[in-house]
């Protein structure tokens, strides 16, 4: 594992921070893309010399990532005419502190676990746990569904970046499947946005509390 990784996957924690630590749906939107597209570019640097398999994956994942998946969610933002976070049910500076400490703790657990000698010197786990965690919070923690959704996909990142573990064994079942499962996802959720936006012509999640049967 090679310096290059770890400064990608460091990049990517920190845009963890930034993404805790904004009220802007548009800063969250480009921490979440511009992780996406970190992390779609790490089988390359693992995977020396690359197949057209793990090309194929790289591709996929900086696109639907970095390109596909924020401009859908800029598009329903302005749609929605909202560009902030007002009212989150976790404060932005008490999720920047979770952050901050998950982070320091995910590093401190890494280093507990029985890693093959090859990835003991590496951030993917303390990366991808700090990475679930970020989503987590942000998913429990914003009234606003496309804050939520950025939420999903950062986790999902985390997913990802601890499936690399395996790429040597299995190039493409792990990272292809999770890809899978985010376009599924993906869609699935703008349907729901779509119809929060048209039955309350707002994305605060909180009004659906006022649904009944």
């Amino acid at each position: 594992m090679n310096e290059t990784t770890n400064l990608l996957i460091g990049i990517a924690m920190g845009l963890n921070l930034l993404a805790l630590g904004s009220s802007r749906l548009p800063t969250l939107i480009l921490a979440m893309s511009a992780q996406g597209v970190v992390l779609g570019l790490m089988p390359l640097l693992i995977v020396e010399p690359p197949d057209w398999r793990v090309l194929l994956v790289a591709v996929a994942t900086v696109a639907g990532k970095g390109l596909v998946i924020p401009h859908l969610l800029r598009r329903a933002m302005r749609t929605a005419h909202i560009d902030r976070e007002v009212e989150p049910f976790i404060g932005f500076v008490p999720s920047l502190l979770l952050g901050a400490g998950g982070t320091i703790a995910a590093v401190a657990v890494a280093r507990t676990l029985p890693l093959l000698p090859e990835h003991s010197g590496s951030l993917l786990v303390p990366g991808s746990l700090a990475s679930v965690l970020t989503g987590f919070v942000l998913l429990i923690g914003r009234a606003k569904a496309i804050s939520q959704v950025c939420g999903y996909l950062i986790l999902e990142n985390g997913i990802y970046l601890f499936g690399l573990l395996l790429i040597h064994s299995t190039p493409l079942l792990v990272e292809s499947g999770i890809l899978l499962d985010v376009t599924v996802g993906v869609f699935i959720i703008g349907i729901i946005v779509d119809r929060i936006q048209r039955a309350f012509d707002s994305l605060d999640t909180r009004k659906l509390t006022a649904l009944r049967e």
